[in-house]
């Protein structure tokens, strides 16, 4: 049976991108996304944002850790991915979006580049 596991975001950089490399020498940045959702109540506008957890492998990652920074507006397609870890005898989970492509949407130059970077599943296991 086919499956599909694709999540497009449109969103603002909560902090500075995070780079570092794995035991294994690969490299992986990590950063937020706020994602922010407003609507019309009662003729007044309320807003709600969601941070999601980015993970960018690789030369996407080298790429997101030189050229965004905190307040950065990216447009970024990616795949689900649940975690689970132990804490305190407790069973935690977290989900994070890995990037597979990533656009910036800053008005700055056309020096920045769009970066695509299409991956196997489950190849840069941490």
């Amino acid at each position: 049976m086919p499956a599909l596991n694709r999540v497009q975001l449109i969103g603002y950089l909560g902090k500075d991108p995070e780079g570092r490399f794995t035991p294994t020498g690969k490299n992986v940045t990590h950063f937020s996304l706020g994602v922010t959702q407003r609507w019309k109540s009662g003729g007044e506008t309320k807003e709600y944002t969601d941070w999601i957890y980015v993970e960018a492998w690789g030369r996407l990652g080298e790429i997101c850790d030189q050229y965004l920074h905190k307040g950065s507006l990216v447009y970024l397609e990616g795949r689900l991915k649940t975690e689970r870890y132990e804490e305190k005898g407790e069973t935690k989970y977290v989900t994070k979006v890995v990037a597979l492509l990533l656009q910036m949407l800053d008005r700055k130059g056309a020096d920045e580049p769009m970066v695509s970077v299409e991956e196997a599943q489950g190849e840069y296991d941490a």
